[in-house]
């Protein structure tokens, strides 16, 4: 698999911890790039002091590290929209459940 393939599959296929959504279709991996093994990430969060802050970035990183990627992670607060979408997808996935 190329460098490329594998990257995203990395980067869109992460899960969140306690959500069961990956970081990507939750909107916390709000975009990325990827030119050669340049990684590009924008990473949106619902604040930047979440205490899983530093645990959600090392899900992605460490799997693109692992493939020599170059990695450049951008952190940006959640617009209100995506803060929405966010925590309706939250509530309705969350692994806590019974």
């Amino acid at each position: 698999m190329d460098f490329k393939k594998k990257a995203i599959e990395i980067i869109e296929g992460v899960e969140h911890p306690a959500i069961k959504h990956s970081l990507y279709d939750l909107g916390v991996i709000k975009s990325y790039e990827i030119n050669e093994n340049n990684v590009k990430i924008v990473m949106a969060f619902p604040a930047l002091n979440i205490p899983i802050l530093d645990m959600l970035i090392q899900s992605v990183q460490q799997p693109l590290e692992a493939i020599t990627a170059k990695l450049n992670i951008e952190k940006v607060v959640m617009t209100q929209e995506e803060m929405q979408k966010f925590l309706a997808m939250e509530q309705s996935a969350w692994k806590g459940r019974n």
